[in-house]
């Protein structure tokens, strides 16, 4: 009777230990938030609609809806800042 009492003490110890070291550290989780904070962040700021402003080779500023290709662009947000007022129909 005695050894059944140790084979089910040992079987519960072992099966503790076993789910306390398979288990994630509190760091581990926090680091995932962060990450996925950061992805939520990042896809946010690529959902804003921009513009691309930069040179062409004769040097003239251009500004497109759409980056170019191996030249240095700005990325500048479609919408003024509060505050600014944009009027289109003035010369």
């Amino acid at each position: 009777m005695k050894l059944g009492w140790a084979i089910v003490a040992g079987i519960a110890i072992g099966a503790g230990a076993a789910w306390w070291m398979s288990r994630e550290p509190p760091q581990a989780e926090q680091a995932r938030r962060q990450r996925a904070e950061h992805a939520a962040a990042s896809m946010a700021h690529d959902a804003v609609p921009s513009l691309y402003r930069w040179r062409d080779a004769a040097g003239v500023v251009q500004i497109t809806d759409q980056p170019p290709k191996g030249r240095k662009y700005q990325r500048i947000p479609k919408r003024a800042a509060d505050g600014i007022e944009v009027h289109g129909d003035r010369d």
